[in-house]
């Protein structure tokens, strides 16, 4: 827990703002928290239909990694120490994200088995580079590592 307010206060700070703007723009969903460990909380926004969520989603999740961003930004302004660490998701398009870039993780590691030459990715965000690294920890026969400097920075998959 952070000093100043407990994980719970910054999520209701966090799910305040947050249904405040679905009103805003006028958007039905519901916003829900779920505290993932001791310093970490996940404020997850659905709807049902999902599909008018895309607005906060954006390509490739930089929308949703802005809402994410200023959510913190809102917590930190109402707490008077350091905050925990505040995720937010749209329509689990971070785990649809995950396994996907799981899915192609691998394809590409068995690409490089085959050939024997390593393979750097296009530039992605660290949650997707993490997602890569991941996802390949336990490939047999492959490592990853990240090149590059923000915001073009990328992972390579190579033979081990």
């Amino acid at each position: 827990m952070a000093e100043g307010i407990s994980l719970a206060e910054q999520a209701d700070i966090a799910k305040e703002f947050l249904v405040g703007l679905l009103e805003k723009m006028s958007l039905t969903a519901e916003v829900s928290v779920k505290e993932i460990d001791a310093e970490t909380v996940e404020l997850s926004v659905n709807a049902n239909p999902p599909t008018e969520l895309g607005v906060l989603v954006g390509p490739r999740g930089t929308t949703l990694q802005a809402l994410q961003e200023i959510t913190r930004t809102v917590v930190q302004s109402k707490s008077p120490a350091r905050t925990d660490r505040i995720l937010v998701d749209v329509a689990q398009y971070r785990e649809r994200r995950v396994a996907a870039l799981g899915r192609f993780a691998n394809q590409v590691a068995e690409e490089v088995r085959e050939t024997g030459e390593e393979r750097a990715l296009e530039p992605m965000s660290a949650a997707d580079r993490k997602a890569v690294h991941d996802a390949l920890t336990e490939a047999d026969g492959i490592v990853t590592r990240s090149e590059g400097e923000d915001p073009r920075r990328f992972v390579v998959i190579a033979p081990a």
